[in-house]
């Protein structure tokens, strides 16, 4: 039996803007990252979305980003491992004060944006954040670009590990993502996206930009549903995967 996780990035409105479609998405997504603050989120946003989560039954874990409203966290930093710990902790301490008045637990931690893709290489800065969740809780499961860095020292660190793929998202011969500032770096195909998603969990594998079949670990599949056309995407690949014999749940 194929079984995978699907997670989306949450709470990401901010005081009188929102972003997303989070009551929606979270009907069918099985795992939530939910911004903590720094590139997106606000404390009323926070414990709405962890509410929202909790009534649909979706696991909840925190998505700790560069302190960067402005660009939303999708620019780079230049910032020491020690810096990058400290970032983590204090993100995913907000996040835990939610959950725990919540009564329920946090299940993963994802980084986010610029973070996330500097750590996917990074192995000093992957530590670092791998370390800031095992400090805090070693049971918490450290969600991360499969085949990556983030996912290497984690696991050297002691920590449970979730691959996470992109359904919307072309992939470089080395596994990476195509940077957003390409042609082609997002697939706004619907069907190939799906097609391609079925075929990570089913076969492990994925076609590169450069028509390279690259082996990858699916663990948890990434959808994006900030937009009307996104939600009906998300319904898709929920619906594909289970007529494809694939056991749609969250990681615990």
């Amino acid at each position: 039996m194929y079984h995978v996780d699907l997670n989306s990035d949450l709470g990401e409105s901010f005081g009188n803007y929102t972003i997303g479609m989070d009551s929606e998405i979270l009907k069918y997504v099985t795992s939530a990252n939910v911004a903590c603050g720094y590139h997106a989120g606000d404390p009323v946003v926070m414990e709405k979305t962890v509410r929202l989560a909790k009534e649909n039954g979706t696991a909840v874990g925190a998505h700790p980003g560069f302190p960067d409203l402005m660009g939303f966290g999708r620019r780079q930093m230049v910032v020491t491992p020690e810096e990058a710990n400290a970032y983590m902790k204090y993100q995913i301490g907000a996040l835990l004060a939610f959950t725990g008045s919540c009564g329920i637990a946090m299940q993963h931690v994802k980084p986010h944006g610029a973070f996330y893709n500097m750590a996917a290489k990074d192995p000093k800065l992957a530590r670092a954040m791998a370390e800031a969740v095992y400090e805090i809780d070693k049971n918490i499961i450290f969600m991360g670009l499969a085949g990556s860095e983030m996912i290497k020292q984690a696991e050297e660190v002691g920590l449970k590990t979730a691959s996470e793929v992109f359904a919307d998202r072309a992939y470089n011969d080395d596994g990476t993502l195509v940077s957003r500032k390409l042609p082609g770096a997002v697939i706004h195909d619907k069907d190939l996206a799906i097609s391609r998603t079925v075929r990570m969990v089913k076969e492990g594998k994925v076609t590169s930009v450069n028509g390279v079949d690259i082996p990858i670990k699916a663990d948890s599949i990434c959808v994006h549903g900030d937009n009307p056309s996104a939600l009906e995407f998300v319904k898709n690949i929920r619906e594909t995967l289970e007529k494809e014999g694939v056991e749609v749940r969250n990681l615990g």
